[in-house]
């Protein structure tokens, strides 16, 4: 299935996207699309649901998360352009739950931006509760995957000291969905093509094939530090291509930039990059 919440920010409803591509209200079968609520969808038929017209918003595709878990330089090309070493174990670090916005939805930069750049990333949606799972375990505890837009901050994540997460949970900062997927629906996902556009211009093309740590191995090395609850996020990382590693010269995000972004089987997303604007502040997803 395809999972998606439409709507204005705050007020989403659940939907379905059928087989061909239309949008489906869920909002007479579930209250809202959690994990909790998938094992009510088995088996629905989309038919049966009432058709959505018109252009919608669409929002996080799911509720319910507790924390962002992201895992850094998990492709070898990645890191070498970003003259860090090969990782000999998962980084991981977190993002703030504030940070989550829709998949269209406008990415405004911090006040004082001077480095913004962009992450094409798989994002995956952890089922049941994860602690100390092994990796022959780990991918039956997937509700589904989504596409994120791992926007950061450069300056913030590596100049103000060494906490990541100052230039990585800004205010839509994790631009997510536009779709959850269940993984019959995905297959192998360590077999999905990504590309992310700035402007029009290819910038990232990989495959989640040639991430250094799976998926597996991922979701096991995790829950030993954090505790994965039913509904968290987390994402694994980013091919080569992010403006920071842009050679001769570094290209970083300004006012009007477009990205558009993509993982196969997952959707697309496309947003505005604005200016900070604090009297917008409060109208944000």
């Amino acid at each position: 299935m395809k999972l998606c919440r439409y709507g204005p920010a705050g007020a989403e409803k659940p939907g379905l996207i059928d087989s061909d591509g239309k949008l489906r209200d869920l909002s007479g079968t579930v209250s809202d699309i959690t994990v909790d609520t998938l094992a009510d969808l088995a088996g629905v038929d989309a038919s049966s649901l009432p058709l959505v017209e018109g252009e919608q918003r669409l929002g996080v595709p799911f509720a319910g998360a507790t924390k962002i878990v992201a895992i850094g330089l998990n492709y070898r090309d990645h890191a070498i352009e970003s003259n860090l070493p090969i990782p000999t174990e998962p980084m991981m670090f977190m993002k703030a739950l504030s940070s989550l916005s829709g998949p269209y939805d406008d990415v405004m930069l911090p006040k004082g931006s001077t480095h913004g750049d962009w992450e094409v990333e798989l994002g995956v949606v952890i089922g049941k509760t994860c602690r100390y799972v092994s990796q022959e375990e780990a991918l039956d505890a997937v509700a589904g995957y989504t596409l994120v837009n791992d926007v950061s901050e450069r300056f913030n994540q590596k100049e103000r000291g060494s906490q990541w997460s100052k230039g990585k949970g800004h205010d839509t900062f994790c631009p997510t969905g536009p779709w959850l997927v269940t993984p019959d629906e995905v297959g192998d996902a360590q077999e999905l093509d990504m590309s992310l556009d700035v402007n029009g211009q290819r910038m990232q093309t990989g495959n989640t094939r040639t991430m250094i740590f799976n998926l597996a191995e991922l979701i096991s090395y995790v829950s030993e530090y954090i505790t994965l609850l039913p509904g968290d996020l987390l994402i694994t990382g980013t091919p080569p291509g992010v403006g920071e590693g842009k050679k001769p010269d570094k290209i970083f995000l300004k006012d009007g930039d477009v990205m558009e972004l993509a993982i196969e089987k997952l959707g697309t997303q496309r947003q505005q990059v604005v200016a900070f604007d604090p009297a917008r502040l409060g109208k944000l997803a």
